[in-house]
């Protein structure tokens, strides 16, 4: 009677274990795209100003939340039901925190062109695949929805980039936020520099880079631009010139 007794007990422990790791495996379960999205806003929202540069200094510093960031992009399941949308939106975060990760590691380095392999050979762990950020960008994000509209949303931690926007991208309001982004760096006299005295638009050199994209369906860069200028569009016969890109970082200690 007492083995028995003693087998009840051993049984009964096991079940609690047993319990206590299925309640640990359910709390450690890999997060959603929603909730990558709120936490990278909450991020941003801390690090980045209204001029979308970055406190690399801050957050090597205080580095806790972008490794949990890091974590949870490392970790997601893209098994998991979710829409396209969502699946989109996470990549996008997801390139964004990952630049910013990087420039973090090799921080006070001045330019992301004196990090060796930042955008080619960086391997970073993105959904349980190891990648490159042009991997990401170009057998994720441009396989799932190839846009134009990507370039004014991928922020490559560089001061000739678009401004990183302070709210992370969400599957829920992804087309409003990718129009919306695009519209605002679009309508930045310092990423478009029009001079009406002279007649002349200053476009950065990603429109000379990949002119094909810009142009597609019978459109020149400056076509495209004006359909997010509204009433602030270009005329077709002002002459168009690029600026040189410039490589320094979004650095709010640069500024």
């Amino acid at each position: 009677m007492k083995k028995v007794y003693v087998c009840q007990l051993v049984i009964l422990r096991l079940s609690l274990v047993l319990s206590l790791i299925s309640a640990c495996a359910v709390a450690q379960a890999a997060s959603t795209s929603a909730q990558i999205s709120a936490s990278t806003t909450a991020f941003l929202k801390r690090y980045v100003n209204k001029a979308g540069e970055v406190n690399y200094r801050a957050i090597q510093h205080e580095p806790q939340q972008l490794d949990d960031l890091l974590y949870d992009i490392a970790a997601y399941d893209t098994k998991a039901p979710a829409s396209q949308a969502d699946l989109y939106s996470f990549y996008l975060n997801a390139y964004n925190v990952l630049v910013i990760g990087q420039i973090v590691e090799n921080y006070p380095s001045a330019s992301v062109q004196h990090m060796p392999g930042f955008f080619d050979k960086k391997l970073m762990l993105v959904a349980g695949e190891k990648m490159t950020l042009d991997q990401l960008e170009h057998n994720k994000l441009r396989k799932l929805y190839d846009d134009p509209r990507l370039h004014f949303v991928l922020v490559c931690g560089t001061s000739s980039c678009p401004r990183l926007s302070r709210e992370a991208y969400t599957g829920r309001d992804l087309f409003v936020q990718l129009n919306a982004q695009t519209q605002r760096v679009l309508q930045d006299p310092t990423f478009v520099q029009v001079d009406a005295v002279a007649k002349t638009v200053k476009l950065p050199e990603i429109f000379k880079w990949y002119e094909a994209e810009f142009g597609g369906s019978g459109k020149t860069g400056l076509a495209y631009i004006n359909q997010f200028r509204a009433d602030k569009s270009v005329p077709a016969s002002f002459s168009t010139d690029y600026y040189a890109y410039d490589w320094r970082l979004n650095d709010q200690k640069s500024k």
